[in-house]
């Protein structure tokens, strides 16, 4: 017998979801049970990104500028969920601009999904305005459809200097971020939101601090509230990392920028040299969940997710 949404729900047995995934051309469209989640966007910006990220109340939890319009206007290089970094070789390839880095998509591998989970590899090199390789990245994108509209995304970058040594420079402007939406910032129109660390640092004073995890919450458009984490992993360089986070809703998990977190005088300090033919492996997992976050519970998914 086959029960129907209804009773499934009154017998207390979360019905299955189906993730499915759709490739089309340099994007990837992730859907739950045929609504959309989020898509990558492997061209039509300076370097890939993530967009939109919705919630479980359907509302979108990323700012929509400069995709769509709403959000502040500021930062146009802050594109919803991103991997990049300020200085690669005296290159930025954080913000925009003629005379900056790109990361241009070469192709995805492995576009596959199966009943809740999905999973898809993109190749991505990084370019000079000159057009001179520096590096490349391979990153494998897993999404988990959870219950009640919760998610996890989990992301995996390694980064092969091809062309030489590849130098990450000692700058705030990285790496892992986010761009959230108004409603969960902490600073701007319809700000009503607030930030969380692992060591129990909270809001403005989490940034340039070490942590394994920071949560960004408060109400969604919906006015519902909804908690958006970022962990890292503990095989991560210099874990736990440092966060770029920011009252105007930008966070981000950032291993190198040291001398502008510590207000060092040395500005190398966070300089790190990945030599030619070598391998820099990072991992990261946001987990969006309901309702405002409870350290037993970030703790543990903290735990569960290093042991992967």
């Amino acid at each position: 017998m086959v029960l129907g949404f209804g009773l499934l729900a009154l017998a207390g047995i979360a019905p299955a979801q189906t993730l499915t995934l759709k490739q089309d051309g340099t994007a990837v469209r992730a859907e739950i049970d045929g609504q959309l989640f989020t898509e990558y966007f492997g061209s039509g910006a300076q370097r890939p990104y993530l967009y939109p990220i919705i919630g479980p109340s359907g509302a979108n939890l990323a700012r929509p500028y400069p995709m769509e319009k709403g959000g502040a206007e500021d930062h146009p290089h802050h594109r919803s969920f991103w991997f990049a970094h300020g200085a690669v070789n005296g290159t930025d390839f954080w913000a925009n601009g003629d005379d900056k880095g790109r990361q241009e998509h070469l192709g995805f591998e492995d576009v596959k999904a199966e009943g809740a989970v999905g999973s898809f590899t993109a190749k991505t090199r990084w370019v000079t305005a000159a057009g001179d390789e520096q590096m490349t990245d391979v990153r494998h994108v897993r999404i988990e459809a959870l219950p009640e509209g919760e998610k996890i995304v989990d992301f995996t970058v390694a980064l092969t200097a091809t062309a030489g040594d590849a130098v990450f420079g000692d700058t705030k402007e990285g790496s892992f971020a986010l761009r959230i939406g108004p409603t969960l910032s902490m600073k701007g129109e319809g700000a009503a939101g607030h930030m969380l660390s692992s060591e129990g640092i909270k809001d403005k004073k989490v940034w340039g601090t070490r942590a394994k995890w920071v949560t960004a919450f408060g109400p969604d458009e919906k006015g519902q509230e909804v908690s958006i984490t970022i962990f890292d992993h503990p095989g991560n360089l210099r874990h736990p990392t440092w966060w770029h986070a920011r009252d105007y809703g930008l966070f981000a998990a950032n291993p190198f920028g040291i001398h502008d977190f510590e207000k060092l005088d040395d500005k190398t300090k966070g300089d790190y040299t990945l030599a030619k033919g070598e391998t820099l492996t990072q991992r990261y997992r946001v987990w969006i969940t309901r309702g405002e976050p409870e350290m037993a519970k970030m703790n543990a998914m903290f735990e569960a997710f290093s042991k992967q």
